[in-house]
């Protein structure tokens, strides 16, 4: 049972800072279902991100308030406490693609710097998909951390 303790306690449950994981993912449409199909191996190490992440953190951030691509990209990096970091040519993609489903809107403003730029929301068709994603995600979070937690 200490060997059982031992092991939680160390394990972290934020990553490490040092090494943000990186949201580049250069496939499909991944929305509905926002993947889990297959993982994206990164190029500078041996870490893998499951597909559809990106989809579903934009969503969620989106439920947050409207922003621009650029804040977008430093918000998730704020909210993940530099865990995760979606790249510039990835993002912009996928915002094209969520909003050709329907699930984001644009709309052109001027940024805190006065600057134009096109601000996303989510719709209301993209805050019940992101639902129906968030609740599937969560059960494959807790049936992973099953299988983790098993001695």
């Amino acid at each position: 049972m200490p060997d059982r303790l031992n092991r939680a306690a160390s394990r972290s449950p934020v990553p490490s800072r040092a090494s943000p994981i990186d949201i580049r993912e250069e496939t499909e449409d991944l929305l509905p279902t926002l993947g889990r199909r297959a993982l994206v191996p990164r190029a500078d190490n041996n870490e893998q991100v499951l597909q559809g992440t990106r989809d579903l953190l934009i969503l969620k951030t989106l439920t947050l308030a409207p922003m621009h691509g650029w804040g977008l990209t430093q918000r998730i990096q704020d909210l993940s406490r530099d865990a995760l970091r979606v790249g510039q040519g990835s993002i912009y993609p996928a915002l094209v693609r969520l909003e050709q489903r329907g699930l984001i809107a644009t709309e052109w403003d001027t940024t805190e710097n006065g600057r134009r730029a096109k601000y996303y929301s989510i719709t209301p068709a993209g805050r019940r998909a992101m639902g129906t994603e968030l609740a599937s995600w969560q059960r494959f979070v807790d049936a992973m951390q099953l299988v983790l937690d098993a001695t």
